[in-house]
């Protein structure tokens, strides 16, 4: 899986892991089986009360129950449900601008039009080429809207434990971590963590606050780094 970095405002940098073509292609399937279920329930509830599309009237009733709702699915899902559709959701792979903001109408509208090129067209084949081709995971709607797929499926690595990579030369420089205990640098590096990841820079500022406030000192650097510290610090004094 590829990945790439964003650069906030905030001067936090913000690490996206992009959806795996095999991912993106069987969230597809299920949206694809999603509408033919919904084509069959549909059908049937409509024969049910009496209506086939034998008739205008009733081809008219099918075009605006059936056709409507299946043409528009991947515009209104992504618009109305922050970049997801069934499929997505149930594989955790959300569209989102590759500048790190939130799409707007106008880039969902453009990845929806686009699919005619991309999948309808081709059955999938221009799209499944350029995102391998891409690197940012991006299909020809993509890269028309500035927008890719992202997965949000969490990983478990040594970020997300207690330990901190620390060098064997490492000088510690705050021995007052030593007020925290395991609980509480484990709530300080998850919160640090999903902060950073979602370019909350105001909670990273407020967390290290607080933790100089803790410490009862006066940290010379900015707050990125000086929990960076602190995590380290409170390693190298633990694992001694």
């Amino acid at each position: 899986m590829d990945n790439f970095q964003i650069e906030t405002a905030q001067n936090v940098s913000i690490n996206q892991n992009v959806a795996g073509i095999g991912d993106r292609i069987l969230a597809y399937i299920i949206d694809f089986f999603i509408l033919v279920a919904y084509f069959l329930i549909t059908v049937f509830s409509l024969a049910a009360f009496g209506i086939e599309s034998n008739s205008l009237a009733s081809a008219s009733i099918f075009f605006m129950v059936i056709g409507i709702p299946a043409f528009l699915y991947f515009l209104f899902m992504e618009t109305f449900w922050n970049g997801r559709t069934l499929g997505k959701a149930a594989l955790n792979l959300r569209v989102v601008k590759i500048d790190g903001s939130k799409p707007g109408f106008g880039s969902f509208f453009v990845r929806w039009i686009m699919r005619t090129i991309d999948i309808s067209l081709t059955s999938g084949g221009i799209a499944v080429f350029t995102i391998l081709l891409n690197g940012k995971g991006q299909r020809l709607g993509d890269i028309a809207a500035g927008t890719t797929v992202i997965s949000e499926r969490k990983k478990v690595n040594l970020r997300q434990t207690l330990l901190e990579e620390i060098p064997e030369d490492y000088v510690p420089k705050y021995p007052q971590v030593t007020v925290f205990n395991d609980a509480d640098i484990q709530k300080v590096k998850t919160i640090y963590s999903q902060s950073r990841y979602n370019g909350k820079h105001n909670v990273i500022v407020k967390l290290s606050d607080k933790l100089a406030r803790t410490m009862q000192i006066t940290p010379d650097e900015k707050p990125i780094q000086f929990i960076d510290r602190v995590l380290k610090d409170y390693n190298y004094y633990t694992q001694l």
